[in-house]
């Protein structure tokens, strides 16, 4: 995908969708931190989980990314907060990074934001997913 303005369509299932906005909820004083992963949900294709591609970040992936501008890779897995010191090498859903993968497909590029203005990272390969392995409660 070129790396212009535009970002990818995203994809997600209705049940993270839903998990995730009743998070948002409960975490009073979260409006600034989440504003982005708000305006991503707002624009997302909703599925049920079933029908969520196999190559679609979901919460509970393991997904292999690269920020373009230092080509730099990392392999995580995308995980609600509470879930953060559980997982090894997780990522949250409300830190920036893990709302700009969420719904994202293998090979495309966003742009997100940084402490430093804006970045660009590339979803490479989701070594897990949940929907994929027939786990549609993750």
């Amino acid at each position: 995908m070129a790396k212009d303005m535009q970002q990818p369509e995203l994809i997600m299932s209705e049940l993270d969708v839903l998990r995730i906005e009743r998070l948002i909820e409960k975490t009073p004083g979260l409006a600034k931190q989440v504003a982005h992963l708000e305006s991503e949900l707002a624009r997302a294709t909703v599925v049920k989980p079933e029908n969520i591609p196999a190559d679609v970040v979901t919460m509970n992936s393991r997904v292999r990314f690269r920020i373009t501008e230092t080509g730099k890779e990392f392999e995580r897995t995308l995980v609600y907060p509470a879930d953060a010191e559980k997982t090894e090498d997780s990522i949250s859903i409300f830190a920036p990074i893990g709302s700009a993968l969420v719904g994202m497909r293998v090979g495309e590029t966003i742009e997100w934001p940084t402490q430093h203005g804006k970045s660009h990272v590339e979803v490479i390969e989701i070594v897990y997913q949940p929907e994929r392995d027939g786990d549609f409660t993750s």
